[in-house]
């Protein structure tokens, strides 16, 4: 599933098509999703200006005219895919329509954006844009790794006295949005912390520097356009390259990077999910 480097490199490529821009005609090509759309959908949509898009986690938000906001989760699978760009930064024209484009969005500019998801566990929803934040999506989420509410102070008090694993502990949305399996596992490689380790355990001194490193690793992926493992693609259609930069995310059995360690990179499966990490390097 997308993380947050993949989401807001599809929002930054979305941004020159859609922001500013009206929605002409939106076409709705099946009943649901994930879950069922919202009611009238394609109507609520046509003829509405986008005013902002946005992210939130793993969600892109695009803040309408209307008052509404069209709340997009990619799901597995899902791709947001621009064609005939006006502006000339995408090179593809209108192509046929294909089993799996679910919603289509024909821009007034003469882009056309379309949510294409073979395996249908991408969502959409129509919401108020005053009381997004309430939304049961996004109520119960922490701050983002990029704002000012996510610091030392936070992610030591959140994690005091835990028993979980550290890694457990930075995917729960509930601490810090956005984080899943790839990104905590290098953010822990760079920080040198065992994913095993009782988050309560660990020495805030080591917990603080998290913060920066977490943004340091986020950062790089999304320069480097998010990771393309398996579905994953940029708004143009590109992938992403950041996968060929891990340290140990999906390298079980390779050298460590660190030109002092010897060791090779080790996986264990934690609450069913693999991690990587290096047994020399992270204590």
């Amino acid at each position: 599933m997308p993380e947050l480097p993949e989401v807001e490199t599809v929002r930054r490529g979305l941004v020159p098509v859609m922001e500013g821009a009206v929605i002409a005609q939106a076409d709705v090509n099946r009943p649901d999703l994930r879950w069922p759309f919202p009611q009238g959908m394609a109507a609520r949509l046509t003829g509405q200006q986008v005013l902002r898009l946005r992210r939130r986690s793993k969600y892109i938000l695009a803040d309408l005219a209307s008052g509404e906001s069209l709340l997009i989760h990619l799901g597995m699978s899902g791709r947001m895919l621009i064609s005939g760009d006006p502006l000339g930064q995408f090179v593809h024209d209108h192509p046929p329509a294909e089993k799996h484009d679910h919603v289509v969005f024909h821009m007034d500019n003469g882009a056309r954006v379309t949510f294409n998801d073979p395996r249908r566990f991408g969502a959409m929803d129509l919401l108020d844009t005053a009381t997004a934040d309430q939304h049961k999506l996004l109520a119960a989420i922490g701050p983002e790794p990029f704002g000012n509410d996510f610091h030392e102070t936070h992610l030591i008090a959140v994690l005091k006295g835990r028993n979980t694993p550290i890694k457990s502990a930075l995917l729960d949305q509930r601490i810090v949005a956005g984080l899943g399996n790839i990104y905590v596992c290098e953010a822990l490689y760079r920080a040198r912390i065992h994913p095993a380790r009782k988050a309560g355990r660990i020495a805030t001194a080591r917990i603080a520097a998290l913060v920066p490193i977490i943004r340091e690793v986020l950062s790089d992926a999304i320069e480097a356009g998010g990771s393309s493992l398996r579905d994953f693609r940029q708004a143009d259609g590109e992938l992403g390259y950041f996968q060929h930069r891990f340290d140990v995310y999906g390298r079980e059995g390779a050298p460590c990077h660190s030109e002092d360690c010897s060791a090779q990179i080790a996986r264990i499966v934690q609450s069913g999910r693999s991690s990587f990490y290096c047994s020399q390097c992270q204590r």
